[in-house]
């Protein structure tokens, strides 16, 4: 008998659905249909621009029954451009006025990188020397004040969490990072593990905006041999082995048919003599970040200054 992982406890008590429905470029109708076929973890962002349409679906579907607040578990994170202490709590409540909700479950910084608070997105002239200590001071205030009833971080290196444990009276609960068979993460895994920080998973499935990094992962030939072996679909493959591996996986669709294949992931598992293949995929990162270094004017130089090496 398969173990279902449904969801996963974070170092809050907290339990946080296994997978997750990835909100960026997606459409409220998209979203209010994935709520419909049992979607609860909802991640979302200030960044991605949809925060109000996806407060209108949450508002609609809580009003007329169709699922309750205490029943979803929603994700939002913190722009490179508020990171300032004055400014952390103010994107919260922007973040909360848009969803309609009193708290959010989970928020994240998003990426260790801060942008001039006039400019959202990062180009070289916008960026700054972001000071973490403080921003996470910050957001340790709004898990105390109820606000947030868990926080982490996004897209940090194991160098960084790190150096945040040093300084953080609240230890982050996620560290979500992009994660999945081609990009598997196993230092960062193990810290995670040691310190009690849930790992989660963005892009389980590739990356979210490029077809051909997608494609990497669900084409790859290990995952395409598991995947017919169990008569599964690759990218359900790609998810379960996420959830064996210990971390929730947060996938987007705009497709029902998929959304709902996605969620098939639960009454079967990967055999270990097929699970043990995987370590034999080679390794490459797809979400590289390059946007937040500059030789000369970024605060990180190179991208792999921005990963510290892990890359």
């Amino acid at each position: 008998m398969a173990t279902s992982i449904r969801s996963f406890k974070l170092n809050t008590g907290a339990k946080l659905p296994s997978v997750g429905l990835g909100t960026y470029a997606l459409f409220p109708s998209t979203i209010e249909q994935a709520i419909k076929v049992g979607y609860r973890h909802i991640d979302c962002a200030s960044f991605y621009g949809n925060e109000k349409e996806i407060g209108s679906v949450l508002k609609k579907l809580i009003d007329d029954g169709s699922v309750k607040r205490d029943e979803l578990f929603i994700t939002s994170k913190l722009w490179c451009n508020d990171h300032l202490p004055e400014d952390v709590p103010k994107a919260l409540d922007k973040t909360l006025q848009d969803l309609q909700i009193d708290y959010v479950d989970l928020y994240l910084v998003h990426w260790p990188v801060s942008l001039k608070k006039e400019s959202p997105m990062p180009t070289p002239e916008t960026l700054t020397k972001p000071n973490l200590p403080s921003t996470w001071k910050a957001m340790e205030a709004l898990y105390h004040s109820g606000k947030a009833k868990a926080i982490g971080v996004s897209n940090f290196s194991s160098k960084k969490l790190q150096d945040l444990f040093k300084v953080a009276q609240v230890v982050p609960a996620v560290n979500q990072v992009e994660c999945h068979p081609v990009w598997q993460q196993q230092s960062l895994h193990e810290l995670c593990k040691s310190k009690g920080v849930h790992l989660s998973g963005y892009s389980p499935l590739g990356s979210q905006t490029k077809r051909e990094a997608r494609l990497k992962v669900l084409q790859n030939q290990i995952v395409s041999e598991v995947a017919e072996k169990l008569g599964r679909t690759t990218a359900q493959v790609a998810l379960r082995w996420g959830l064996q591996m210990g971390h929730s996986v947060i996938p987007k669709s705009s497709s029902e048919a998929r959304l709902q294949e996605n969620l098939d992931v639960f009454d079967w598992s990967i055999p270990e003599d097929l699970f043990v293949k995987f370590s034999n995929i080679p390794q490459e990162k797809l979400v590289r970040g390059v946007e937040f270094a500059h030789e000369t004017l970024g605060f990180y130089k190179t991208i792999d200054e921005l990963w510290d090496g892990e890359i």
